[in-house]
């Protein structure tokens, strides 16, 4: 078990920060594309990870993703976003984790420079044996969005509060791309986030670590709109400093998208 534990204790790590960095760029999306009033998807993801590195991960397993973004106000100074991950890599592909984040961005003021509130938390079963907790994780920060016709660039800075037995506070660096094709029947996008982060994270398995570590997290993707609605893709998520110290981990995974 001592060998197991550190193992997952990264991979928690690893999706948390990955999911954390995913919601924004649709909630940019819809701003720059002008939805008035709400929207939401569902996404559907098969991660090929163990095919592309057996030495870390045990198998390939699937995704559902859920999203909700509302616009509170037409000019774009208030919206929400809600976002639900389940990763079905248990046996008989049961749940293995569940993730919650919840985000708020808001102006009282004519630059379009926006206060960004967050919050993020889960659980999991580590090798259908282990429960364990996603630690909560708070944020609040800036963000601006440089649009190009149908090309735009949001980049933005965040202190991080990541609640582990030993809190760590720390500066996040995150950049956000999107750009359509052939009035967007070809959709790319995707973001890379960075940061620093105790070493130490207060438990048995960090106490001899001292000091700041610094990694990133990136998901580029692709969709293709097939008919109405519903899209067909692929995604890299990108990982350095996570699921191996000093190395970039590249996983991609084959998708589908419904919106709704």
């Amino acid at each position: 078990m001592n060998q197991i534990l550190p193992i997952f204790t990264n991979t928690t790590r690893l999706l948390l920060s990955k999911l954390r960095m995913m919601k924004f760029p649709i909630l940019v999306v819809l701003l720059c594309l002008g939805y008035s009033v709400y929207a939401q998807n569902i996404q559907f993801h098969y991660d090929l990870r163990h095919t592309a590195d057996p030495e870390l991960n045990d198998v390939n397993f699937p995704t559902i993703n859920f999203e909700y973004y509302k616009q509170v106000d037409s000019l774009g100074r208030y919206a929400f976003m809600l976002q639900f991950q389940s990763t079905l890599d248990g046996k008989h592909n049961y749940i293995g984790q569940y993730f919650t984040q919840i985000s708020q961005s808001m102006r009282f003021w004519e630059p379009k420079i926006s206060l960004y509130l967050t919050y993020s938390g889960g659980l999991g079963i580590a090798a259908g044996k282990y429960p364990y907790y996603i630690p909560n994780s708070y944020g609040i920060g800036t963000s601006w969005t440089i649009s190009l016709k149908n090309t735009w660039i949001v980049p933005g800075l965040c202190f991080r509060v990541n609640a582990f037995d030993k809190p760590s506070y720390d500066p996040q660096l995150s950049l956000y791309f999107g750009k359509g094709f052939f009035n967007f029947k070809i959709f790319t996008s995707g973001s890379f986030t960075f940061w620093t982060e105790n070493r130490n994270h207060g438990g048995e398995n960090t106490t001899d670590l001292a000091g700041k570590k610094f990694a990133f997290v990136g998901n580029p993707q692709i969709w293709v709109r097939v008919k109405n609605k519903f899209s067909l893709g692929s995604k890299v998520n990108v990982y350095y400093n996570l699921m191996a110290e000093n190395q970039v981990r590249l996983y991609p995974t084959i998708g589908s998208k419904f919106e709704f």
